[in-house]
């Protein structure tokens, strides 16, 4: 039986792959089309259309802020912002109230 794959992500080409876990022996993964390094954001990410420069901005925020998209063992990553004013919103609560940025981001709902 085969391995399952997992997302990677290319943000300036903003392209999604799926590829083999990885293993020990695997090197960085780069972009097919721009040599770029791939970014891997888990088993459970949805890519949005490539188009979509607003959700690819808010993608690029959340892997910065070290987010990924791995299962839980009840289904799904959890919460994730969609937008760039949810986001805002969490730097905002985070900033007020000292709580890590990645925290904050993955926070379902603010107080």
């Amino acid at each position: 039986m085969a391995h399952g794959k997992t997302s990677y992500v290319c943000l300036p080409c903003r392209a999604s792959y799926k590829q083999p876990y990885p293993g020990h022996h695997d090197g960085d993964r780069v972009c097919p089309r721009c040599a770029a390094p791939l970014i891997h954001v888990g088993s459970a990410f949805a890519p949005p259309k490539r188009r979509d420069t607003a959700a690819w901005r808010t993608l690029s925020v959340l892997l910065h802020a070290g987010v990924r998209f791995h299962k839980s063992c009840c289904g799904g990553p959890g919460y994730r912002p969609r937008s760039l004013r949810e986001v805002r919103e969490r730097m905002a609560y985070a900033r007020a109230t000292g709580e890590p940025f990645a925290r904050a981001l993955v926070r379902g709902n603010l107080p």
